[in-house]
């Protein structure tokens, strides 16, 4: 299926990507669209025969959950309203705990790294097949960028994705900005994950620009697309050429004629690589051939997992056949990452502890952005002191729910503290919280359950 050259339709820029031209198809954020009420836009770029693909965010297939009915359902009804030929999801995990490993469910607010292990590729196959059996058009499931890395991972990221696509048929979105960020924060090679991964099953390919801070690479999608990105563009292109291109933009947007530079850069990558350089399949290595390891955390070795507990299942094991054992392992790992991360928890063993300090710094960062533009009326009564205080309210408290009520949460946890400072601030906080939570605000008793609260979690740290 050829899906051409596409950009990422944001409603920021909604009237600029009706007049980008030569645009073959967009792709939207799946949860920001109502099936029921699609915007204008993305109605008249349908009428126009440009193809819409929605893209999730927040299915967690490499969760050790099953994946939710609800969001698959909320996947599938997307799909349909905008007559779309694919979905798309991620290679991650964006929440644990809860029933599974009898410990606090947490939220993630973000896409983090599966470990590329036996017993997560197992239950990564899984859920992949319960969400193929669930939607209407072919899945295909994008590599992500990471700051951080697993302890003792057993498969490099190339031969993960091959082995996921081997078991399951799933297509592949490549990231070729995810590989580059890859290679600055991880010291992957990002030729060496091109040569391993399957090409033929790539349904499209993910360009975005970034910016480099002290030595770690952001994936902003808010900076013009640099050329090592391109670079790595133009590897794949010698290896395939890719059904589709898409240009990524969530921030800062440029102004239109920027954003079709941009498009035509990606255009001319494509067609000097493909003129320059053959086209070849990349090399596979013979099935069953082994992996390359990682070197285990501790001097840990496989045998300490006892008997069979990282063998993966046959190629065509059935639905519901990765097994419980495999599931509690990957919970409580991913449970323990993301409880440092966004709980202020000691750090897992093997863990770049300084990396998982900048990934945390980083969530609470977007938490705040995202809460920012979900609730505006925050910045806009707490002015300058906005960031700080949700910085410091967000330390120890993880996200729940959704971003909504995590705005009501921080609202409430300043007027629970007597804060703002500034009468009129918290009168202006007070009517906002009251008119969306409540029928009136946190009184005294409120305040002392809080307090009590606060001294809790300064014990268990």
């Amino acid at each position: 299926m050829e899906l051409g050259i596409g950009i990422g339709w944001r409603p920021e820029i909604a009237d600029t990507v009706e007049r980008l031209p030569g645009l073959d198809w967009v792709e939207v954020v799946a949860e920001n669209v109502c099936p029921g009420h699609l915007p204008d836009s993305l109605a008249r770029l349908r009428e126009r025969g440009v193809r819409v693909v929605p893209h999730g965010v927040s299915l967690g297939l490499g969760g050790a959950e099953r994946p939710s009915p609800r969001r698959l359902a909320d996947l599938a009804a997307r799909a349909e309203a905008l007559g779309s030929p694919l979905v798309t999801e991620h290679i991650a995990f964006v929440r644990a705990g809860g029933e599974l490993t009898a410990s606090p469910a947490l939220e993630a607010g973000h896409l983090l790294p599966v470990p590329r292990t036996r017993d997560a590729l197992a239950v990564l196959c899984e859920n992949v097949r319960i969400a193929q059996d669930s939607l209407p058009v072919p899945l295909a499931l994008e590599n992500i960028a990471a700051l951080v890395a697993w302890p003792g991972e057993e498969m490099t990221e190339g031969r993960f994705l091959a082995e996921l696509v081997e078991r399951t048929g799933v297509r592949l979105l490549i990231d070729v900005a995810n590989l580059h960020t890859n290679r600055v924060n991880r010291g992957e090679d990002p030729y060496t994950a091109l040569d391993e991964l399957p090409v033929e099953a790539i349904a499209y390919v993910h360009v975005a620009g970034g910016i480099e801070r002290d030595g770690v690479w952001h994936d902003t999608h808010a900076h013009p697309v640099t050329r090592p990105v391109l670079d790595i563009l133009a590897g794949l292109r010698a290896r395939v050429a890719p059904p589709g291109v898409l240009l990524e933009r969530d921030d800062d947007f440029p102004p239109p004629e920027e954003l079709a530079a941009e498009l035509t850069v990606i255009r001319e990558t494509l067609s000097t690589a493909g003129a320059s350089a053959p086209v070849r399949p990349a090399p596979r290595k013979p099935a069953g051939a082994s992996a390359p390891s990682a070197q285990p955390a501790d001097g840990a070795t496989d045998a300490a997992a006892g008997p069979g507990a990282d063998a993966a299942p046959p190629h065509g094991t059935p639905p519901g056949a990765a097994a419980d054992g495999a599931r509690a392992r990957v919970g409580i790992a991913q449970a323990s990452l993301l409880s440092a991360l966004v709980a202020g928890t000691p750090a897992p063993t093997g863990f770049d502890v300084a990396r998982l300090r900048v990934q945390s710094r980083a969530l609470v960062a977007k938490r705040a952005g995202v809460v920012a533009r979900v609730a505006p009326e925050l910045p806009d009564i707490l002015g300058s002191g906005y960031r700080p205080a949700f910085v410091a309210y967000a330390r120890f408290r993880p996200l729940r729910d959704s971003y909504r009520r995590d705005a009501l949460d921080f609202a409430e946890h300043l007027l629970a503290e007597g804060r703002p400072d500034d009468e009129e601030a918290r009168r202006r906080l007070t009517l906002w919280w009251t008119e969306r939570a409540a029928p009136e605000p946190p009184r005294r008793g409120a305040r002392l359950v809080h307090a009590v609260r606060r001294v809790l979690a300064g014990a268990g740290r």
